[in-house]
């Protein structure tokens, strides 16, 4: 038996376009209207923490002056054109 899951409570509202693809696609996939939302919800969240976070390691290595010279780069972009 799966034990169940502690749940908060959050409303907002939305076109009613997008409640309609919600809708159809709860419908269509036999799951509930929370389960489409939560998905949704879920897959924003890991995909724009993920990106966030890159981003903020990105720039701890330019504060830490862990960068490659353009100069550098762009020889190496040129060298493999040329092969």
């Amino acid at each position: 038996m799966q034990k169940a899951t502690a749940r908060d409570t959050v409303s907002f509202r939305l076109p009613p376009d997008m409640k309609h693809r919600i809708d159809l696609l709860a419908k269509a996939t036999r799951r509930s209207k929370t389960f489409v939302i939560e998905e949704a919800i879920t897959n924003y969240l890991n995909l724009n923490e993920w990106q966030v976070q890159s981003i903020l390691e990105g720039l701890k290595e330019v504060e830490a002056g862990a960068t490659t010279p353009h100069e550098a780069v762009l020889a190496k972009w040129e060298a493999k054109a040329c092969s």
